[in-house]
């Protein structure tokens, strides 16, 4: 099994399929979108043709949404997808900030939890897009301050109840919208038929990946994890590759595949933070180069799917650090080129 190859395909980062960002939101399940600006390039260079105008246009008519929700952090979903993740994820996330809020010795009473909803709401609401100035502006109209951190955490709480999503897309700052203005309502989805959904997403597009891959990246229980690769029975098979139980789906891409390419992938990208297992693209004494152990991930360079050096996405020249001998800036010109021409047509 050539597991680097199988994810690179399946990840949409090889022959990619879609030339839609939203289909591949879709595909993906959810994408991080920690970086507001990287959250672009992330999606797009899993496109055909990256381009950032399209990505704004999905993200505007809100084909692809931006919230706070597994594992407390923020991703992009579909439409499509939104009020299944909320259904699924919700729960989980919102006991997870909790638990973080428990630890920054903030507590939040329900009565000022839902005064605040209310007036974030409205905001959002009468705005069409707020921005946090916009509601620190609408809280002091009805005598309600608090510091930054506390505000936050009222907005991610009001993301993950499904009462505010992302409005629109602006060069630096995130805006929020009302959830009920941008995405339609839908029926309430079985809890099984929406684990047995949201774990097929899962492997369709990270395969070969393992139940702890899994857990890791759904922050489901180990329990549902399993109760969801039950439910798809035999459109899941296990290979066993490095003494580990690998799962691939039976629709798996293994063809289109090319060696002698370079890929200029963001932080927090999907192609390490979607696995435990980084190690089959990661060499293990090159991990500190792409993350640390406070979770925060840095801008990779991958030869052939294996990561090989950072990058700077901000600058105007091209300056890599590689972790091996073998690879000059020269390299990845053609690489960078397409990058700069995608970052350009955002101005």
């Amino acid at each position: 099994m050539n597991a680097i190859a199988i994810r690179l395909l399946n990840q949409e980062l090889a022959a990619p399929q879609f030339t839609d960002p939203a289909d591949v939101v879709s595909h993906m399940g959810a994408v991080q979108a920690q970086e507001y600006r990287m959250m672009r390039w992330a999606v797009a260079m899993r496109t055909r043709k990256p381009s950032a105008k399209a990505f704004k246009r999905a993200f505007d008519s809100g084909h692809i949404l931006r919230l706070h929700l597994m594992r407390g952090t923020w991703q992009l979903v579909s439409a499509d997808d939104y009020w299944m993740m909320i259904g699924l994820c919700s729960p989980k996330a919102i006991a997870v900030t909790k638990g973080w809020m428990s630890s920054n010795r903030i507590s939040i009473p329900d009565e000022e939890l839902l005064h605040v909803s209310d007036i974030l709401a409205q905001t959002a609401s009468d705005l069409g897009s707020a921005t946090k100035e916009d509601f620190v502006r609408a809280l002091a109209q009805r005598g309600v301050t608090m510091d930054d951190h506390r505000l936050s955490y009222h907005i991610r709480m009001a993301e993950m109840s499904g009462t505010l999503c992302s409005g629109a897309l602006l060069p630096f700052k995130a805006t929020y919208a009302l959830t009920a203005s941008k995405v339609q309502p839908r029926a309430r989805m079985d809890r099984d038929e929406a684990l047995m959904r949201f774990t097929r997403k899962y492997f369709q597009s990270r395969q070969p990946a393992t139940l702890e891959d899994f857990a890791w990246w759904s922050g489901l229980n180990i329990s549902d994890c399993r109760r969801g690769i039950a439910l798809l029975g035999h459109a899941l098979h296990i290979e066993k590759w490095r003494g580990r139980d690998f799962y691939l789906t039976d629709s798996c891409r293994t063809r289109g595949f090319r060696k002698g390419r370079f890929l200029l992938i963001p932080p927090y990208d999907e192609y390490l933070i979607g696995f435990k297992s980084r190690d089959i693209v990661l060499p293990p004494e090159h991990k500190h180069r792409a993350h640390n152990n406070s979770g925060i991930f840095q801008p990779i360079i991958a030869y052939d799917g294996t990561v090989c050096g950072n990058w700077s996405p901000y600058r105007d020249d091209c300056q890599p650090s590689f972790f091996v001998d073998d690879f000059s800036p020269a390299d990845i010109q053609e690489a960078w080129q397409a990058y700069r021409a995608f970052r350009d047509n955002q101005k």
